[in-house]
This record gives structure tokens, sequence and C-alpha cells, in this order.
């Protein structure tokens, strides 16, 4: 130990600022390589993934399926049932109970790893040193023998003159928890994020409107991706305004009143009892204190990485991980996983492979949902590959038909018979079915490799299999 003023400075051989999925992911696997590690967390531990985005709101999207399900069942197959009302405050005790779960599962893990949480926010005062700034062990000073890693997230991008009041005008940090269930709803963006609370709204009874600027939703998806999702969320009566753009947004006591300027250059009033605003995340480094270890964000908020492979800034010993990283990083939970076991690994010295982006797989968890990993058909092409592209809807096998809600599989490879660039799936329980397509495209694999392996009969991967005997020039269901 050595002294600091009238206060000691602590050392350990790692310093995590941020308990989300990126930091804690991170400490645990630097812990388990024998690191000594101090976590700083101003929040709880688990992040916004945990707390206010990917569990809450999957725990909800899964109790819009179920409420979906006695739509079906008593529509399609004459089941006499009906939805006599949500009980709210039952949903969301179940939804809390488990985020609470995982929580404390997350907090005994870190515990049984035996990784020192600082309950506080933290800023840096060098290259390898900390400050902890709130909380009960504010203005506590550790140094990290090895390296600091920076894994402080992201917030919710909100919009001039739109400012979340947690009622009429919301974000996605807190669109879970705004008081009761609205009859309508008026949801700014069409990416991932957008489009899931769309579906959810809408299971859920609300009046649905989706405006995208761009012109389709998941802009960064494949282009099929976007027309098979937009079909089935309009079946559903969500009203999809792509192209459209938000000229006037005016909050009164009973909600918003929005003029949107549509794609035909039309102005239209829609009036809605809450306005969720899904316009993106933007990183979060206030007080983070780069500066004082030779560091800036870029023109985004991004703090980018020197080296990719050790996602270790342009300052020694200073890594990154979660959505402090500029694209390739997708903002992704299970991706913010990979960057910190990888951090973790090259502070103890090892040579971990760099995380492959390309084969990242990404989720919307919408009715219907959509994955996909690898490479567009667009973006195969802009890169001068020659492709070769097979789709096949997923009602050609017979387990969809048993859904009944449409979907597609399509796969983008090398013409020729080469790897597999991309796959990209639309319709139910696809974000269970893509993790063979991401080991596929990871892998570098053809279609000829998948080909060979038989599916189950009858499931829906049944569809991946087609696709990739149609590639192989073995397709048995042509269509």
């Amino acid at each position: 130990m050595r002294e600091t003023g009238l206060l000691e400075t602590l050392e350990t051989d790692v310093i995590v600022i941020g308990g989300g999925t990126g930091g804690y992911s991170t400490a645990l696997r630097a812990a388990a390589l024998g690191l000594g590690v101090v976590l700083a967390e101003r929040e709880l531990v688990g992040g916004t993934c945990l707390h206010r985005g990917c569990i809450p709101s999957k725990a909800m999207l899964h109790a819009a399926e179920l409420v979906d399900g006695i739509a079906e069942a008593r529509e399609r197959w004459g089941v006499k049932a009906t939805l006599e009302s949500v009980d709210w405050s039952a949903l969301t005790a179940t939804r809390d109970d488990i985020v609470s779960r995982n929580h404390r599962g997350v907090e005994g893990h870190l515990a049984q790893a035996g990784v020192r949480v600082v309950r506080g926010s933290a800023s840096l005062t060098g290259a390898r040193s900390i400050r902890i700034d709130s909380g009960a062990e504010a203005g506590a000073r550790w140094t990290a023998r090895r390296g600091v890693v920076l894994a402080t997230g992201s917030r919710p991008r909100t919009l001039p003159g739109l400012e979340p009041d947690g009622v009429r005008v919301v974000t996605s940090d807190d669109a879970l928890f705004a008081p009761g269930l609205p009859g309508s709803v008026l949801v700014l963006g069409g990416g991932a994020i957008g489009v899931e609370y769309a579906s959810l709204h809408r299971s859920m009874g609300a009046e649905v409107t989706l405006v995208e600027a761009a012109d389709r939703l998941l802009p960064l998806e494949d282009a099929d991706v976007s027309r098979y999702l937009t079909r089935g969320l309009k079946k559903r009566g969500i009203d999809v305004q792509t192209g459209a753009r938000l000229e006037e947004a005016v909050v009164h006591e009973s909600g918003v009143r929005a003029v949107l300027r549509t794609a035909k250059g039309e102005v239209r009033t829609v009036s809605a009892e809450r306005l969720l605003v899904a316009v993106g995340r933007v990183p979060v480094t206030d007080g983070l204190g780069l500066a004082a270890a030779g560091l800036a964000g870029d023109a985004r908020g991004f703090v980018p990485p020197a080296d990719w492979s050790r996602l270790e800034t342009a300052v020694p010993g200073v890594h990154v991980v979660g959505d402090l990283l500029p694209p390739p990083s997708p903002g992704l939970a299970h991706a913010s996983f990979a960057e910190g076991l990888l951090v973790a690994e090259a502070l103890a010295g090892r040579a971990p492979r760099p995380v492959d982006y390309a084969a990242v797989p990404r989720v919307t968890y919408s009715s219907p949902q959509t994955a996909s990993v690898g490479l567009t058909e667009a973006g195969a092409r802009e890169r001068g590959f020659g492709v070769e592209v097979n789709s096949m809807p997923l009602t050609a096998v017979a387990k969809g038909m048993v859904h009944g809600q449409g979907g597609v599989v399509k796969a983008v490879a090398e013409k020729g018979g080469g790897r597999l660039l991309g796959v990209h799936l639309v319709g139910p329980h696809v974000s269970e079915m893509i993790a063979e397509s991401q080991l596929a495209v990871g892998w570098d694999a053809e279609a000829t490799d998948v080909a060979q392996h038989v599916h189950p009969h009858p499931t829906l991967s049944e569809a991946v299999g087609e696709v990739m005997l149609s590639l192989a020039g073995r397709g048995l269901h042509q269509v």
C-alpha cells in the first residue's frame, strides 16, 4: 500500500468499471484465471440488460406470446378460450421475480469468484487508476497492475423537446415500468427495440403505430427479413409507417399528439396515450474521466480500441467492452460476454482469438421473430462476392404449417458451392434456431457441409436443412 494524501491507494490486478454483461463477464473470467478483480458499479450488477432491457422485456414478450396463443386457440383451433383480462400487477410481479433471481445469481457468482464489488460510481485518475466518487466507499482509490476495463454501457437516445416523463413519453429503459397498459402507443424507431415494443403492446391490446425514418424496418438486416417482418406486423394490425418522420409532437394530459410526414409526403396526425422513443442508444462516458487517462471518445461518443484483437485502446492497459465500442461491435449483450472473455484472457497473458463479429447472431423477439447471422445479400454483393441465394417459406415444411405464422429461411452463399456468408430467418421461434447457422457461418462451412446432417422431422429447422440441400443441388422440395 502507498499513501496518496490522507487516503491509501489500494492495488489489484484488474479494475472493471461497470457491472453490466460486458463488465461482469470480464470480472468472472479474470477471477477464474487467478487475477484479483475490483468491479465498480454505481447501480446494480447486471446493468441495463438484466434490469431494464433484455431480461424483463423478453419476460414480457413471453407473456405477450401467451396472450396471442389464446386468440390463436380460439380462432384457428376451435379451442373456446377467451381472455378475461391481463392482471398487470401479477404480470409485472412475475417479471420482477425473474429479474431478481437473475440478479441474485450474478451477485452470487461474483462473490463465489472472489470479485471485490465496489458500490459506487468510479472515474479514471490515470491510465491504470480510479477514484470511487460515490457510495459507501467514496474517496477510495485503486490502481491496477494489469489493466482497467471500461464497461459503462449505454443509455437511450432522446429527441429534443421530447424529454421522457415515464408516463406519456418513455424510452426503452422505462417503458416496461410505466404505469398500466396504454390503449394506444406511437413507437418512434423501427430497429429491434422499437419493433419488439410495438409487438408487445399490440399483443396486449393496444393500437400501435410504428414509425421508422428509413425505407424499411430493421434497416441493417437483409431486405427480405424486413419485408417478411413488416408483412407479419401489418397482419397483426400494427400501422407500420416507413420512410416517415416526426415533424411535431405535443404532450398533453391524456397522451401525445404527433404530426408525421409519410413516405408519400403526406401530413398525418396521430394521437396516442403513450409515445415510446426507440431511436437508438448512446455510450455512457460522462463522469468517467477519460481525459485523465489520456483518452477521448470519438464523434459519436464511442471509445475505440487501437487493437481490436485485445480491445485495448491507444493507452496501454485500458481496455473497452460492450456498448462503448464502435461498430463492428453490434452493441448486443451476447457480444459483450464474448468481449469480456477476450479482455480477461488478454489481461491474464493469454492470446485469445478476436471476436468474430460476422458470426454474432442478431435476434428480434417480436411476433414474428427475426434471427440473422453473417452478411445480408446486399452486403455480400457490395463486398464483391459472387453470390448464390436460396430461400424457403417456413410453411413449406409441415411444422411451419402447424404454427401457421408464415416466415422464411434465406441463405446467402458464395457462388459455385462456396462458403455460407449469411443466414436469415423470420418466423416463430427462430431465435432458438439461429445457433446452427451461427456455427455454419462462423466455421466457414459450405452448404454441402450442413446438408449432410439430418434435421429432425417435423421441426421448423427442417426448412434450414432444405435450403442447404437446395444450395447443394440436392433439394427435395423446391419452391
